[in-house]
Order: C-alpha cells, then sequence, then structure tokens
C-alpha cells in the first residue's frame, strides 16, 4: 500500500517539477498538467491516510500524513487560484513544494524502514 503512495507521489513530484519550471520561465501550464498533478498527489494522500489509521505505531507516517496535508492547502489555493487565471504567488509555490518534499521524504523513511515508526 505504502508503496502505491510512493509512486503516486514521485510521479506527482515530477509533474509539478514541470508545473514549477514553467512558472519560473513565466509561462502557465494547462490547466489539465495542474489537475492531473492535484490527482495524483489526492490519491496519494488517502492511501496515506489510510495507512496511518490502520497502522499500529504510525510516527513517522503520521508526521508525513501532516506535511502532506499541509502541502494540499497550499496545492488547492494554488488550484483555485490557477482556475480564477490569477497570478500564482511565487511564495506559495515554494512553500508547497517544501512541504511536499519533507512529507514525501519522511513516507519514505516509514514505507522503507529508514526512520523510527
Amino acid at each position: 500500500m505504502l508503496t502505491t503512495a510512493v509512486i503516486l507521489f514521485g510521479i506527482a513530484a515530477v509533474v509539478g517539477l514541470y508545473l514549477a519550471s514553467s512558472h519560473i520561465k513565466g509561462k502557465i501550464p494547462p490547466i489539465a498538467v495542474a489537475l492531473l498533478h492535484g490527482v495524483l498527489a489526492a490519491s496519494g494522500l488517502v492511501i496515506v491516510i489510510m495507512a496511518v489509521v490502520k497502522a499500529t505505531t504510525s510516527g513517522m507516517g503520521l508526521y508525513a500524513l501532516i506535511f502532506f496535508l499541509i502541502a494540499a492547502v497550499g496545492g488547492f489555493v494554488l488550484i483555485t487560484m490557477h482556475l480564477r487565471k490569477r497570478a500564482l504567488p511565487s511564495g506559495l509555490i515554494v512553500i508547497h513544494a517544501l512541504m511536499a518534499v519533507v512529507g514525501f521524504v519522511l513516507l519514505l523513511m516509514w514505507a522503507f524502514g529508514g526512520g523510527v515508526s
């Protein structure tokens, strides 16, 4: 189950890099790409939620979940702004990405035994 979440978040990260690089270049990426990023990440998030609820000890998983939830809030704000054709704040993009990266590292540690459960 966690491997699936890692794969989904990994693909979402690659798509997110494309979105961020487009923003840096001053280009507006297609909304479909932004939605794909969100769907992949949301699917991974649902799996992490299920795994944390199911786990008897999920310290690292719980921390990963918290960071992913913060990233999700930022992502929701970003997609809302994108849909309304408003300029996306670079600071929010950076915070969103950092929260997701920390969550991903914690997820990797939890999934593959590199951290305290």
